[in-house]
């Protein structure tokens, strides 16, 4: 028998056209959740509530730039018009320009810390408002192990530190009203931007994981359905990372 333990819950997951975003949609609808793609490419998103609904789901696509307030309220707005109140909000939308700190455009580190960190802020308030009446939902950011930092990484690191510090104040604050907000942070996973570096950046990438394996978009969805999921409802402003061990230390250069 197979357990749906978001059965009726309605689910927004920002950035969910692709990649781990998409894993992550499919897995909440597959637990029983109406989800709302929430993504920045409006093609990409009916291709993957297409896929979802051929599989028997119940989802919409609804094109969102999370750097805007006005559209992320919107998108709460057609969510609860067209799905019904939201339950659970997942923070996955993102994006990674790397640059050493000497020759960091200043766009640059705008636009990252835009997407990465103010979209978090600006879909938690939304959820906020339609979540604490109720006093119930569930918050899932995602961050990445790359907060703790690394080369050529200050725009992301610093947005995606931010994000945990964000996860445990919204926490915080929250908790009285019976919502949780919890955290995940992966490593290296399998995606179509992965796929696309050089065979010798791949080959000094998994030579760096304690585990030499490469995570897969399905690894991270598990986690947020956890978090999701009645089995978290005493969970809140966690961090879980889901790396291959990178989070706790990286091979050295052989």
């Amino acid at each position: 028998m197979t357990t749906r333990a978001l059965e009726g819950r309605t689910a927004i997951v920002t950035g969910a056209a692709q990649g781990i975003g998409r894993a992550i949609a499919g897995e909440l609808a597959a637990q029983g959740a109406r989800v709302a793609i929430a993504d920045l490419s409006d093609e990409a998103a009916h291709d993957a509530v297409a896929e979802l609904q051929e599989g028997g789901h119940e989802a919409i696509a609804v094109p969102v730039d999370v750097t805007s307030s006005a559209e992320v309220d919107d998108l709460f707005a057609e969510t609860e018009h067209r799905l019904g109140p939201v339950d659970v909000l997942v923070n996955n939308a993102g994006i990674n320009i790397n640059s050493g700190v000497r020759k960091l455009p200043d766009e640059v580190w705008q636009r990252v810390i835009a997407v990465n960190l103010t979209g978090v802020a600006h879909c938690s308030r939304a959820a906020a408002r339609t979540m604490v009446p109720r006093r119930c939902g569930r918050i899932i950011n995602i961050a990445s192990r790359a907060w703790l930092g690394w080369f050529g990484q200050l725009a992301y690191a610093a947005s995606k530190g931010g994000v945990v510090s964000a996860t445990r104040s919204l926490a915080i604050e929250l908790a009285r009203y019976g919502i949780t907000v919890n955290a995940i942070a992966p490593g290296l996973v399998d995606t179509p931007l992965l796929r696309a570096e050089p065979p010798e950046v791949m080959a000094k990438l998994l030579a760096a994981q304690p585990t030499g394996t490469i995570g897969a978009p399905s690894d991270v969805a598990w986690a947020v359905s956890y978090f999701a999921g009645p089995a978290a409802a005493h969970v809140t402003g966690q961090l879980l990372y889901v790396c291959g061990g990178k989070s706790l230390y990286a091979q050295p250069a052989s």
